[in-house]
């Protein structure tokens, strides 16, 4: 029996509102900002996520195009997505963002979760993904929500 954790997370205060930090995860467009993966290159303007239901495609460093496949949402406070190639069914893994409002700041949750990922060239990264790479992200997605405050 494996003792693999397949569930991940990242926990951090920003000093920003909720709408401040929902706003910058919720449209695709601002991600490459933050990425602590180094992961991701860009994202085309009008894919701003608004519900479960919604895609967004996203073109990642080495060229690939992701759809993003929104699983669960609630404006202001979560947002979670399964990527998958274009046209395919999504593999297994999961992002998940968690917003928490924490006394005039917001506790900002990051969930990377590949419990169900049956795509083993894809699981050599998603080992790759720790604790620390997704502080990483909610670091860069501080900065840049500090700053906006």
């Amino acid at each position: 029996m494996s003792t693999e954790q397949r569930v991940v997370s990242a926990r951090r205060t920003v000093r920003a509102t909720p709408k401040t930090v929902f706003e910058l995860i919720a449209d695709p467009t601002r991600q490459p900002e933050w990425d602590g993966n180094d992961n991701l290159a860009e994202s085309a303007p009008g894919q701003r996520i608004r519900g479960v239901g919604d895609t967004f495609d996203t073109v990642l460093t080495n060229g690939a195009v992701r759809r993003n496949h929104v699983v669960e949402f609630a404006e202001g406070q979560l947002i979670a997505w399964c990527p998958s190639e274009l046209n395919a069914e999504p593999p297994g893994h999961l992002w998940r963002w968690e917003i928490e409002p924490a006394d005039g700041a917001v506790t900002v949750v990051h969930t990377y979760d590949w419990t169900d990922l049956s795509d083993e060239k894809r699981q050599v990264r998603a080992r790759a993904t720790t604790a620390d790479t997704l502080l990483a992200s909610i670091d860069g997605l501080a900065r840049i929500a500090e700053r906006q405050a």
